[in-house]
């Protein structure tokens, strides 16, 4: 009776384990998939850039501009809480 008990608990505990496993795999597939478009699109930026260069100083300004405005809503959060 004690050996199919444990045999019970060795199918279970295998069970879980084989579970586990496929819910690792799935994340890990999910990140590679998310990886995997992340480098596609910086492939694109990169050939987007070379193709046309006036697209890196545009992109440049509105990296500069974003920035600026961060900082002043920064300053501005600051600001409010200090009231």
């Amino acid at each position: 009776m004690a050996e199919s008990e444990s045999q019970e608990g060795d199918d279970d505990n295998r069970g879980n384990k084989v579970q586990n496993l496929n819910m690792d795999m799935e994340e890990l597939l999910e990140k590679m998939e998310k990886l995997t478009v992340h480098a596609a699109w910086m492939a694109y930026d990169c050939i987007s850039i070379q193709t046309n260069p006036d697209l890196h100083d545009a992109m440049q300004h509105l990296e500069d501009a974003f920035l600026m405005c961060k900082e002043q809503m920064e300053k501005k959060w600051q600001e409010v809480l200090m009231e």
